[in-house]
Formats: C-alpha cells, sequence, structure tokens
C-alpha cells in the first residue's frame, strides 16, 4: 500500500500526505511546501510516507 502512496505523493503530494497522517501539521506543511515549489513537496510527502508505518500519525 506505500507504493500507491508514493506514487500519489508523486502525482499530487498533499493527498499522499493525507492518506498516510490524516489531516494533522505534516499535511499542511505539505501544501505549503508543494505551493512554494513542487519538487520539495514531493520530497516532503515520500520522507512522511517512508518515515511513518501504516496509519501512524
Amino acid at each position: 500500500m506505500d507504493i500507491v502512496r508514493i506514487i500519489l505523493a508523486v502525482i499530487l503530494p498533499p493527498l499522499g500526505v493525507f492518506l498516510q497522517v490524516g489531516p494533522g501539521k505534516h499535511f499542511w506543511l505539505n501544501i505549503l511546501l508543494t505551493i512554494l515549489g513542487y519538487i520539495p513537496g514531493i520530497v516532503h510527502a515520500v520522507w512522511i510516507i517512508a518515515r511513518t508505518g501504516p496509519h501512524r500519525a
């Protein structure tokens, strides 16, 4: 399932983060990073998905 989240994170970074941790601080930070630059949003999203286990906030 993490593979699907990583693919979604490359296409739309906030969606990948939202599916991993929900609407918390990491989600809003990722939206900000994606607005400021698409690549930082992707890097942050992949880092959050890889760092947190399944359904861990």
